[in-house]
């Protein structure tokens, strides 16, 4: 899949806070941007990391008893899971919000393809003190069951 550089915006997720993250590409993708979000493992989720990994643990392991193969499923990759915050975000059943979501790429690390660009970085929510509270989003992946093998 090559990316047509001309009309994309690219951010580097790198220390940005993960909600205020998803919401702001959120909006941004229902005016009709095109957004690249590269370092996706590197995203900064804030709070206790017992509490935010037991909530994602127990996310992963919901089923239901008569059919568990049948899901829900939640992704364990740092990409993926970052896309699904943001899809959570947008208006999903209807019309504009597939075709929104659909504007949006996330890679692990940066791409060869991209790594000339120029990177967007949003201010406000640059986690910029060292918080004692503070979890990366490829930490938490790792925790509840993602493996680096194979991948970027």
């Amino acid at each position: 899949m090559s990316l047509d550089k001309t009309n994309i915006t690219v951010i580097d997720a790198e220390n940005h806070i993960m909600g205020r993250l998803a919401s702001i590409i959120a909006k941004r993708l229902l005016n009709g941007e095109n957004i690249v979000v590269v370092n996706a493992e590197k995203i900064v989720i804030t709070g206790s990391k017992k509490w935010i990994q037991d909530h994602y643990t127990q996310k992963i392991h919901r089923r239901t008893l008569t059919a568990p193969w049948k899901g829900p499923f939640q992704p364990r990759r740092p990409d993926r899971f970052f896309k699904r915050v943001v899809r959570g975000m947008l208006p999903w059943k209807t019309p504009r919000g597939r075709t929104a979501y659909k504007r949006l790429r996330v890679y692990i690390g940066i791409p060869d393809e991209l790594k000339n660009s120029e990177f967007e970085k949003i201010k406000d929510i640059i986690n910029k003190k060292p918080l004692a509270r503070v979890f990366t989003l490829g930490e938490l992946c790792r925790r509840i069951g993602w493996t680096t093998q194979g991948e970027v």
